[in-house]
């Protein structure tokens, strides 16, 4: 049995008793979280103290909605995130194949829509640098893919090829295949050939990847937003293994087939696999469904058109997705609906009103992610039903609104990520990075949430600072409310008796420091479970 005595530190618990001045730990799990006398006092004959040398201590935090093997698989990919244009996506991958020159396939990640001429990437444009091999370029919301002459003949795809229900194969005048595909299409013709290419090995490296750098940035706890077999399948040996660093609650991804009951074996299957094997760091707590896709890509169903004039069907209508949340709402599973149009979220809320009234009363902790264009009159409806507003800051970075602002082009961008509305009208606020859409380091995401100012650009004007919140509120959205969300209040997510010894040591007082220092704050020390899981040399820089 072993029991430290963590002092010397600030405190900030996410509790109802925000700050602390020393936290005591016995075999695994936090005994005690107030004064340095009282834990003293407390503590046993054999404790040990340790001294955090005036550092800043919080709950670890718990990403609200994420992809955690995907998380890891970018690693290893040609990295697009914040390329301005189209010659820096192309110069970026151009040097990348150069590195790799061994590389059979090349896959990218992270290209927003705005950087491409006039938002439609074409083959071509990947064939001007890479033509011998297939490439595989995600974009950053993973709801579309790029592809180059090689990968549409490497995954069939044709001027024959007819694209699902609620996706896309876009075609040049002649028919042909731009490279460009979206939603189900990426889903059912392009990821499956993709996952034929991943081995068991690779899951256990991009699995280990992310968890490296979760130890790195102080993520202990992490919301699985995708859940399929081969990823279980990864968390399962890691779980065996004892090397799960961050403890994992999943939501298994059911997929539209147009017909009743296909979708609700997927249900079942879901809460099967729920009722069976679970740890104290891998469970499956719920499904996810896409009702829409993203504004950048003109996918998210909107209630009015865009500013072309166009508008995307959902890609599950009310009639399909009400009998498969009301399955799960019986089965006892938390359902997770995709919604960023205000027609999508409509339809998230149509559904859980629909599993009330065929339930009846339970407890419910339902959600809806993203949230990014939504009615006051539909923040109201969803608070009422006690559905949860999950959403992630990064994505209302200023340093990539531009395509998103042009392609909605009236008054709904003036009322984007509206995040305090949430709160204000009685919701639950969760807040997570949807990795690896986003970086998913949470500090930068907690400098966007409390300026709506850029992560990447940081002197940008902010994006409506009208709905930046206080670091406080946007910590606790990122631990206590995450961990409450996935039912796991009673495990993690704050410093109080009990919960499992979480936490993170930063290397200074970012409630002290301006807000952008959040840009340079380090993580000195992350602690799961009482265990030291990572550890760096405290070494700041004053200025």
């Amino acid at each position: 049995m072993s029991s430290e005595l963590y002092w010397n530190a600030r405190f900030f618990t996410a509790d109802k008793r925000r700050w602390a001045e020393a936290l005591l730990v016995h075999n695994g799990r936090i005994a005690y979280a107030g004064s340095l006398a009282t834990a003293r006092r407390l503590a046993g004959e054999h404790t040990t103290e340790v001294d955090l040398d005036g550092g800043t201590v919080l709950p670890g935090f718990v990403d609200g909605h994420a992809h955690v093997v995907g998380t890891g698989e970018t690693a290893s990919q040609v990295d697009l995130w914040g390329a301005s244009d189209l010659a820096e996506i192309q110069r970026r991958i151009s040097d990348w194949v150069a590195a790799h020159p061994e590389a059979t396939v090349v896959r990218a990640h992270g290209w927003n829509h705005g950087a491409v001429p006039g938002g439609m990437p074409h083959r071509r444009q990947l064939d001007a640098v890479v033509e011998d091999r297939p490439v595989f370029a995600q974009a950053y919301d993973f709801h579309s893919i790029w592809l180059n002459t090689a990968a549409l003949s490497a995954v069939g795809i044709d001027a024959e090829t007819v694209a699902p229900p609620g996706g896309a194969i876009h075609h040049d005048p002649d028919g042909q295949p731009t490279g460009y595909v979206d939603e189900t299409a990426m889903h059912r013709l392009v990821w499956p050939a993709l996952d034929e290419t991943v081995t068991d090995e690779d899951r256990d490296a991009a699995l280990a990847a992310a968890l490296a750098s979760y130890r790195e940035i102080g993520v202990t706890a992490s919301t699985e937003m995708a859940l399929d077999d081969g990823d279980l399948a990864a968390m399962l040996r890691a779980d065996d293994a004892g090397t799960l660093t961050a403890r994992i609650a999943a939501h298994w991804r059911v997929q539209p087939t147009g017909d009743v009951q296909q979708n609700l074996a997927q249900v079942a299957k879901a809460a099967e696999l729920a009722s069976g094997r679970a740890s104290e760091w891998l469970r499956i707590t719920g499904i996810k469904v896409l009702i829409d896709g993203t504004v950048d890509g003109c996918t998210a169903s909107m209630g009015h058109p865009y500013a072309d004039g166009s508008n995307a069907d959902p890609i599950w209508s009310l009639e399909e997705l009400a009998p498969v949340v009301a399955a799960a709402d019986a089965a006892g599973l938390q359902v997770a609906m995709h919604a960023i149009g205000d027609e999508a979220v409509r339809i998230a809320i149509g559904a859980v009103e629909h599993a009330v009234a065929h339930n009846g009363p339970a407890e419910r902790r339902h959600r809806i992610e993203h949230l990014e264009v939504v009615d006051a009159a539909d923040i109201e409806r969803l608070a009422a039903l006690g559905i949860t507003a999950s959403m992630q800051p990064v994505h209302a970075d200023p340093a990539i609104q531009d395509n998103w602002r042009s392609k909605l082009g009236d008054e709904r961008v003036d009322r984007g990520f509206p995040w305090p509305e949430m709160t204000d009208a009685g919701a639950a606020l969760v807040f997570g990075t949807d990795s690896p859409t986003s970086p998913q380091s949470p500090l930068p995401n907690m400098f966007v949430a409390a300026t709506r100012k850029s992560a990447l650009e940081p002197g940008m004007e902010p994006n409506l600072p009208k709905y930046a919140l206080p670091l406080v509120q946007a910590l606790e959205h990122a631990t206590r409310d995450a961990a409450w969300a996935c039912r796991a209040e009673n495990a993690y997510g704050r410093l109080a008796a009990g919960l499992h010894a979480d936490f993170i040591v930063l290397d200074r007082d970012i409630f002290a420091d301006p807000l952008e220092g959040l840009l340079e704050t380090r993580v000195v020390r992350t602690v799961v479970g009482g265990r030291t899981v990572h550890e760096a040399a405290k070494e700041r820089i004053i200025a």
